[in-house]
């Protein structure tokens, strides 16, 4: 019996020749005149300067009573940005409209589109995990995958892209990393990322490396909890900065900063990174020379909200150093609690006015000095290009990896005189993957569920007739994730 196992490995790679180790570290918001953020800038009340500073959650597919949420943030609060979660493109086109019409100065609207835009929106291209590109070895082609995100991402309205993620993942047990990461070695990790980055940042996307100062080696969710990470400041400089160092050193836009608790930088017990001046502003900033934008993670997430109210957690972000408050719980609450910690001393609107004009730069690079409405004239065929869709296939292709042919069974040979089974392990239907190797040779196909136990000892003895039995694991990964 040949048994064969084809899977996706992560490779350690060199950085890439159009992704070279040192390039301008400013970021290129930073990097040029902003004549239409210095007026604007002028135009703005004290706390129209406060409310640039936060970014809200949209959906596109909830009801009129969110929708009225939202216009009601932009119109009393003046917010500056909106994170656009679960829908449809046209959908969200037409209330990216909606919204912006509304807006004295034009939002910035983002997403979690870590691959690709299908990480929230229906009718969208579907690009492969960061584990999946991991293996591939020609950077060239991660880097073209993020000029066609960027593109994706302009012609639906959106200027930053949560992605990529540089978590080195060297916990196997991680519940919310994982597949989400390029893999376990942290120069192909740094290498993948800056192709991505650099990819999405040629077409005037911000790209934004996540989660600082690195979630990769927990087996506790942010989401649900504060995950603890006992490293040293060495192992932690070793490690888990490399990437982000690297993404820095070539011109980073953005960064988000994790909810962990790591004693090695934080002095106050269970205080997450995000809320930490320790790391926000005396490593990320000071230490490694960090100047673009700096976003939380989601504050309504429990590695934060569990352990302060909703308005404090943003002022606690604000002292420690973020630029952009993600996802508050309380916009109101929050703005009444930052007056407070202005009268209090504790924040000076010297800090906030720094801020605001730091977005308001950003905004004029991502072209929101000349806003124009989202044309939703030929949107699906424009998300949806051929090229895309070809460049989806050579990333797939490219990411095939053996991991062991000691024996040198593949590629098989001789199919016309091999006895042939496919074995599917996998919940849902193979048909495609069946019909696709019946192209080569007749095949005998069967499937089974991931966690089958019961028929197991049939299924090896139908298969003991066979000399070849070629097994495909479908859909591995588990997701955590998909309930937020």
């Amino acid at each position: 019996m040949l048994l064969a196992v084809l899977l996706s490995s992560a490779l350690i790679e060199p950085l890439h020749d159009n992704t070279p180790e040192q390039q301008d570290r400013v970021p290129p918001f930073l990097s040029m005149p902003t004549p239409w953020a210095d007026s604007v800038f002028q135009t703005l009340t004290p706390d129209e300067r406060i409310g640039q500073l936060f970014m809200v959650a949209a959906y596109s597919n909830k009801s009129q009573t969110h929708v009225d949420e939202i216009q009601q943030l932009i119109d009393t609060f003046k917010i500056g940005g909106l994170i656009f979660m679960q829908g449809g493109p046209v959908r969200q086109a037409n209330l990216i409209n909606q919204y912006q019409e509304r807006s004295k100065v034009p939002l910035m609207v983002s997403i979690d589109g870590e691959w690709g835009l299908a990480m929230r929106l229906d009718s969208t291209v579907k690009y492969p995990w960061q584990m999946t590109l991991g293996a591939i070895q020609n950077e060239q082609l991660i880097y073209d995958m993020g000029v066609h995100i960027g593109e994706q991402c302009k012609r639906l309205g959106i200027h930053v892209n949560f992605a990529p993620v540089v978590d080195v993942n060297v916990n196997p047990k991680n519940p919310i990393i994982n597949a989400r990461s390029f893999g376990e070695d942290r120069v192909n990790v740094a290498s993948k990322g800056i192709a991505y980055m650099l990819g999405m940042q040629s077409v005037n996307v911000m790209a934004n490396a996540k989660h600082f100062p690195g979630h990769g080696d927990t087996d506790k969710d942010s989401h649900k909890s504060l995950p603890v990470i006992n490293h040293s400041r060495e192992r932690m400089d070793s490690i888990e900065l490399f990437p982000f160092k690297k993404l820095i050193d070539n011109g980073l836009a953005s960064m988000m900063v994790a909810h962990l608790y790591i004693p090695a930088y934080v002095q106050e017990a269970n205080t997450a990174t995000t809320l930490s001046k320790e790391v926000v502003t005396d490593l990320l900033q000071d230490s490694l020379g960090f100047q673009g934008l700096i976003f939380t993670d989601a504050l309504n997430m429990k590695g934060v909200s569990s352990y302060y109210e909703p308005g404090m957690v943003d002022v606690k972000a604000l002292l420690a150093g973020n630029d952009i408050l993600l996802f508050s719980g309380d916009v109101g609450k929050a703005i009444e609690e930052i007056h407070k910690a202005i009268e209090r001393g504790e924040l000076t609107r010297e800090e906030i006015d720094r801020r605001c004009l730091k977005v308001l730069r950003a905004k004029e690079w991502e072209g929101l000095n000349e806003y124009q409405p989202v044309s939703i004239k030929n949107l699906y065929e424009d998300l949806n290009k051929r090229e895309y869709e070809w460049l989806n296939r050579q990333l797939s292709e490219a990411s095939l990896t053996v991991l062991k042919n000691d024996q040198f069974l593949i590629p098989v040979a001789d199919l016309d005189r091999q006895k042939i089974a496919s074995l599917a392990i996998s919940d849902e239907s193979t048909q495609e993957m069946d019909a696709t190797l019946d192209l080569y040779a007749p095949v005998d196909h069967f499937r089974v569920a991931e966690d089958a136990i019961s028929g197991r000892t049939g299924l090896i003895d139908s298969l003991a007739g066979y000399n070849v039995v070629l097994v495909s694991i479908h859909k591995s990964n588990k997701n955590p994730w998909k309930s937020y």
